[in-house]
């Protein structure tokens, strides 16, 4: 009988645990089966799909999307090729890159050769690809590259001064993105028509200099010409919007290629609290200006002897070919007269940040170096006023700078539709394509209406502020009367000024702090007419520059007259 019992449980426990196991198997087997199914759903996830399932917020701050893929096969492939690709890109490099470097070159080199180019022995590697299709009419590949490279170069230099030396780059180090355009589509083999290749982004670029058998900074200033000279040579020539099309199928690809859209106008206006390079006097600044940094493009300003607060009132004009990602960059120099100019500071603009049609007044703070800016020192400010005029707008739209607000002769609107879309070295080479410049004559009225927060003068806290107005380009001058006893002045009292060139004049008001022995300066204000002759009629208020504080509160209106002259 216990033996029987024991047998039934021992077959139920037996049972049981077959059942046990089936059914554990079972739910494994779907845990599973469900598992692969959601490990398929999230290979087939977008980087699109998994931000609307997470926020960027609850994501750590390592964490990083990116749509490049990997290229370890091609890495692995042109490490083998590259001593062949090395010998056969070497002779072609240094043909294509001479004359290049040539358009580039800093002034006070006279000739600028390679002696020895090779690529070495590394190859360059590729770090991510990611591929943008624009519809039907083109394919976008960017492939991103590092190149730690051990080339052997040898650039023969000549100065202006009849010096030769051999100059050896070193330590190349690169790294950047490529666009390679596919464009357009069509339906005959290899299914594009052209190809067009650019750097989109230049992450780093290192090097040394080096004088074989020499060291190079027994040359004041070369070393610095030279690094410029191959910067801006291989930035402005292969970096977007620039693009090197290459035609694959016979065809007209004159629309892919680099084109202006507009021009812009830019008044440089002053500099203030420049830091001074010259250990006797005061540094001589001057001005650079350019969108790209060819020669022909580069705009220079006078130079100002002696001052850290320089007044230029100088305008310059610019072909724009792409606002979305170009720049205007100014730098500012101290002269050194027959030695190398000592860079005080730089800045940029991005086109994109202004507004068509627009003039745009900023003070920007200068640094040492545009790409690194680790340097929080204070170089100064600078004073510009922008305006981007894209082709096509005239419309509606008033560009003071080259006098589309008052009425032109038929010619000049001829000669103006011409004009547009052409390339500026195309534009005054040709009679026909004559340029005119527009004096802009008027009646200005200041009201001088008050000033708040002056800086206190005299040993009660008090001043007796007075204003002296100046039109820079006239010499014309009036002052207000004397509020004693104020630092919170109103005088409301109006002048009226006769312009001759609205647009290239300035008016400059002091403010002052009478005594009995004369007068004490307390700051200034320095005002361009360009928004005055676009508005009208403007109020508003103006820090005092020079002073620890206070501002003055103007009312500024234009009676326009115009007159053209031929030049």
């Amino acid at each position: 009988m216990g033996f029987l019992m024991g047998l039934v449980i021992g077959v139920a426990f037996g049972v049981g645990l077959v059942i046990a196991f089936v059914h554990s198997e079972n739910t494994r087997s779907r845990r599973r089966s469900e598992l692969a199914a959601t490990i398929s759903s999230f290979a087939k996830m977008t980087v699109e799909d998994s931000r609307k399932l997470l926020p960027a917020d609850y994501y750590p701050s390592w964490v990083v999307f990116s749509q490049r893929q990997k290229l370890k096969w091609l890495n692995s492939h042109l490490t083998k090729l590259w001593p062949y690709v090395n010998e056969a890109a070497s002779e072609l490099i240094k043909n294509s890159v001479e004359p290049v470097l040539e358009q580039y070159r800093s002034p006070i080199i006279s000739s600028l050769k390679f002696s020895k180019l090779t690529l070495g022995t590394v190859a360059p590697q590729f770090t991510g690809v990611s591929i943008i299709e624009d519809g039907d009419s083109g394919i976008t590949m960017e492939l991103e590259v590092q190149w730690d490279g051990n080339p052997s170069i040898i650039l023969d230099i000549r100065t202006l001064v009849g010096v030769g030396l051999p100059i050896q780059v070193k330590n190349i180090g690169f790294t950047g993105v490529f666009r390679l355009i596919f464009k357009p589509l069509v339906d005959e083999f290899p299914c594009f028509g052209a190809i067009s290749y650019s750097l989109r982004e230049k992450k780093k670029l290192d090097f040394t200099l080096k004088v074989v058998g020499g060291e190079i900074s027994s040359i004041p200033g070369l070393s610095n010409a030279i690094e410029e000279t191959i910067r801006d040579a291989i930035e402005d020539s292969l970096m977007w919007p620039v693009r090197k099309v290459i035609p694959i199928l016979p065809g007209d690809y004159s629309d892919l290629e680099l084109k202006p859209v507009g021009t812009l106008e830019v008044k440089l206006v002053q500099a203030r609290e420049l830091t001074n390079k010259d250990i006797i006097g005061k540094s001589d600044p001057y001005a650079k200006l350019y969108i790209r940094p060819l020669r022909d493009r580069m705009k220079k300003s006078k130079t100002i002897n002696n001052e850290l607060n320089p007044i230029w009132n100088e305008h310059f004009e610019f072909i724009v070919e792409d606002e979305s990602t170009q720049h205007l960059v100014v730098k500012i120099y101290d002269d050194e007269g027959l030695q190398a100019s000592e860079l005080i500071g730089c800045t940029q603009v991005p086109l994109k940040d202004l507004q068509p049609g627009k003039v745009k007044d900023v003070w920007l703070n200068l640094v040492k170096d545009l790409e690194l800016q680790r340097d929080n020192k204070f170089r100064g400010q600078v004073h510009l006023e922008l305006l981007y005029c894209p082709f096509g707008m005239e419309n509606g739209f008033s560009n003071p700078f080259a006098n589309q607000k008052f009425s032109m002769t038929s010619l000049e609107k001829a000669l103006k539709s011409e004009a547009n879309g052409t390339e500026a070295s195309n534009i005054d080479k040709t009679p026909t394509n004559r340029r005119r410049d527009v004096i802009v004559r008027g009646v200005l009225s200041v009201t001088v209406i008050s000033a708040e927060d002056l800086p206190a003068m005299d040993l009660m806290g008090k001043a007796d502020p007075f204003v002296v107005l100046h039109m820079k380009k006239t010499e014309t001058k009036n002052k207000t009367r004397v509020v004693n006893d104020s630092l919170n002045p109103a005088w409301n009292q109006t002048f009226d000024f006769v312009v001759e060139d609205g647009l290239h004049d300035m008016l400059i008001l002091e403010v002052y702090d009478h005594d009995t022995f004369g007068k004490d300066y307390m700051g200034r204000c320095i005002l361009t007419l360009t928004r005055v002759i676009m508005e009208g009629e403007y109020k508003d208020s103006f820090p005092l520059e020079g002073a620890k504080s206070g501002k003055l509160n103007l009312n500024l209106k234009w009676n326009p007259q115009p007159i053209y002259r031929d030049t």
